[in-house]
């Protein structure tokens, strides 16, 4: 099932940066943005002016940090 098809199933919930930071995401925009271009964080959407990530992505980013901590590979 691709990402269209799943989502037709549940709504989409966006994030901006005041619900990263209520994540726990506390990084600056700058650092944010660097980490996209490495390939390191999701890519945002722009439903209007100002970037906004599917919550979904987010969740997976955690959850691949955790991941990686629990396997040893975290700084």
């Amino acid at each position: 099932m691709d990402a269209i098809e799943m989502h037709r199933q549940q709504p989409v919930r966006l994030l901006g940066w005041d619900d990263l930071r209520a994540k726990g995401i506390i990084s600056s925009k700058p650092t944010i943005y660097r980490r996209i271009k490495a390939g390191h964080f999701p890519k945002p959407v722009y439903p209007g002016k100002s970037p906004a990530w599917p919550e979904h992505e987010i969740d997976a980013y955690l959850l691949s940090l955790i991941a990686q901590r629990d396997a040893g590979g975290a700084e």
